[in-house]
């Protein structure tokens, strides 16, 4: 799970921002903060791998903090100057968004931040193609992998996509659930879906004994 530290002045917008953290699969909120000062005493107790931080605190503004915090951050901010943007991606945040958003706005940026990390996560040495792979993800749109039937979320879509992507292997049903924090069943779907658009290839995993597991290998594409 990708720990997330979510940081605004006004404590309703903070548990707002957080339950839209919460809805996306791979993501957990660690904690919240109001200030620019609980926030970086926050983010070196509680070490959160991603910071959403405001930029108008009471006493210090989010971007003149961003160099402090041991993690990565994305701007929240409702200054929609482009200096101010300037400002942000110059010391050091990863992307910007704009107040008020959706949910769904929010939860595209967090897909690409997941596909990013997935990445990296399990990496040694880079080559520059890897860096370069790994770089292109933080900026991709919540893009779904097909027209997905009715029911079925584009940002749960992306994550199964993801799994399989950096697993490297095959994976079963069950590994992808593992992965992405959802039931095996609701896996059993988006696989499905996944094996119908020609997207993973179905294969038999024979063990010793009972019958054969199925599993999925992702067959490329963005």
């Amino acid at each position: 799970m990708i720990g997330v530290l979510v940081v605004d002045d006004d404590f309703r917008v903070a548990r707002l921002h957080a339950a839209m953290v919460e809805r996306v699969p791979g993501f957990e909120v660690v904690g919240l903060a109001h200030t620019a000062e609980d926030a970086l005493a926050a983010a070196a107790a509680l070490r959160p791998d991603l910071v959403l931080l405001d930029e108008y605190l009471p006493d210090r503004r989010g971007s003149a903090i961003l160099r402090e915090m041991e993690a990565a951050v994305i701007m929240i901010t409702a200054d929609s100057d482009a200096a101010a943007v300037r400002r942000a991606v110059a010391r050091g945040a990863l992307n910007v968004v704009l107040k008020p958003f959706g949910h769904q706005v929010l939860a595209e940026r967090l897909a690409a931040f997941a596909r990013f990390w997935g990445q990296l996560g399990h990496a040694g040495a880079l080559d520059q193609e890897a860096v370069d792979r790994a770089l292109a993800v933080l900026h991709e749109g919540d893009h779904p992998v097909a027209a997905l039937p009715k029911g079925r979320s584009s940002v749960t879509a992306d994550a199964v996509v993801a799994a399989l992507r950096d697993a490297r292997r095959p994976l079963t049903a069950v590994g992808v659930a593992d992965t992405v924090g959802i039931s095996r069943a609701t896996a059993q779907r988006y696989l499905s879906d996944l094996a119908r658009a020609g997207r993973v290839e179905l294969r038999l995993r024979y063990g010793t004994t009972g019958r054969p597991e199925h599993e999925y290998a992702w067959l490329g594409g963005s």
